[in-house]
């Protein structure tokens, strides 16, 4: 019962402390609830712009050569792509960005096409550049189409059925759901979800140890008869607590945000209170991780700014699981969903893709991020028990 009271007592102290900083809780609990809405939004509306644009607006395309195929030049412009004078130096041009696309005709290509051979055209794009996707695929398209039909018209002159060509008939049904599309969208939502959660009460429970071993007021405070687990335990139940209040409010935010969007990639998102709850248990390991790892590491150092040194680390780790699978995309497995970071990844991209998460996978994922959380406390513990700690940098 002492231990408890204990916990609850140095809990409290510690949020008492913290909510008197107001500078703390508008960096923690209102900047990133503000931040991250805006900044995903503003991102969904840009990208929908850019490619409304470009899919919708009329293409001006650079031609080598337009004088050797007319006919060419006449379809392109159907197809809302007009020609303009050949550049003087088209290479520079579009390592310059001056223009996405350039279409250079061969000096053979007349002659080929009076002898029905396939005449060449050459594309000149940087792949690297991703502006110049979308009228490279709008140029590709037209002159496919464009070849396909003159094809077709060559076996018509010589009395043959153009779909003799073809011995198959591919089409293609997308079984893919809006809800998974928009998730394909959304992707990059884990990692600042998962960071929230791991380094939300990074402040707190820093301070909450190296920060007071720095200033000389953990010592005070361990030399009471009070345990040192119930002391430990009370300082990361108040991180927790500040971390899980900070992340509900950017749930929050984000409900509320998506709320009002009627168009766009984002239309439709799932912001009902059961997925945020959903979210909310995903999530709540990754804080008892977070807190118990950063209370480990500010035990064994000896300054604050010491212990803020793993910061740049730390803020890696969300991250490894979104790279992993952009190199190398995986389906799920049970393994994953006991895997720190990237269980949190998948669990969160099949909430936001409407997905039912197995009662074993909710089992597994559970079972490890807790038990994780307790084998960091069960260390963390040894390290407040040595006397070390007591003694002031």
């Amino acid at each position: 019962m002492n231990t408890f009271k204990t916990l609850w007592t140095v809990a409290a102290k510690e949020l008492i402390e913290i909510f008197r900083d107001r500078k703390i809780i508008i960096n923690g609990l209102l900047l990133s609830p503000l931040l991250f809405p805006v900044l995903i939004l503003g991102i969904g509306a840009l990208a929908e712009n850019r490619a409304r644009t470009q899919l919708e607006a009329e293409i001006k395309l650079p031609v080598i050569g337009a004088e050797i195929a007319p006919s060419l030049v006449a379809f392109l412009a159907t197809q809302n792509i007009s020609a303009e004078p050949a550049p003087e130096d088209p290479d520079a041009m579009i390592r310059n960005q001056d223009k996405a696309v350039i279409l250079r005709i061969a000096e053979d290509f007349a002659d080929d096409w009076r002898q029905s051979r396939a005449a060449t055209v050459e594309i000149l794009h940087d792949s690297s550049r991703q502006d110049s996707a979308i009228p490279l695929r709008r140029v590709e398209r037209a002159l496919q189409a464009y070849s396909q039909q003159a094809g077709a018209v060559r076996l018509l002159a010589r009395g043959i059925d153009p779909h003799l060509g073809s011995a198959l008939r591919i089409t293609h049904r997308d079984l893919a759901t809006p809800e998974a599309r928009r998730g394909m969208l959304l992707a990059f939502l884990p990692y600042l979800l998962i960071l929230s959660a791991f380094l939300g009460g990074a402040y707190l429970v820093m301070d909450a140890t190296a920060g007071e071993r720095e200033r000389q007021s953990l010592e005070p405070l361990l030399a009471t008869p009070a345990g040192r687990g119930a002391i430990m335990s009370g300082k990361i139940a108040a991180a927790c607590v500040f971390g899980m209040v900070g992340l509900l409010l950017t749930l929050l935010s984000f409900k509320l945000s998506f709320g009002f969007v009627d168009s766009g990639p984002f239309k439709g998102v799932d912001v009902s209170m059961l997925a945020i709850a959903k979210l909310l248990l995903i999530l709540l390991p990754m804080v008892l991780i977070g807190t118990t790892l950063l209370t480990l590491i500010s035990a064994s150092v000896k300054t604050l700014k010491e212990a803020q040194s793993y910061m740049a680390f730390l803020m890696l780790l969300p991250i490894l699981p979104t790279i992993i699978l952009l190199v190398n995309p995986v389906k799920n497995q049970l393994w994953m969903f006991a895997t720190p970071f990237l269980a949190q990844n998948q669990l969160i991209l099949m909430v936001l893709r409407q997905e039912t998460i197995s009662p074993q996978q909710w089992a597994v994922y559970l079972g490890a991020g807790l038990g994780l959380g307790a084998l960091l406390w069960m260390i963390a513990a040894r390290l407040y028990h040595r006397e070390q700690l007591a003694i002031s940098a």
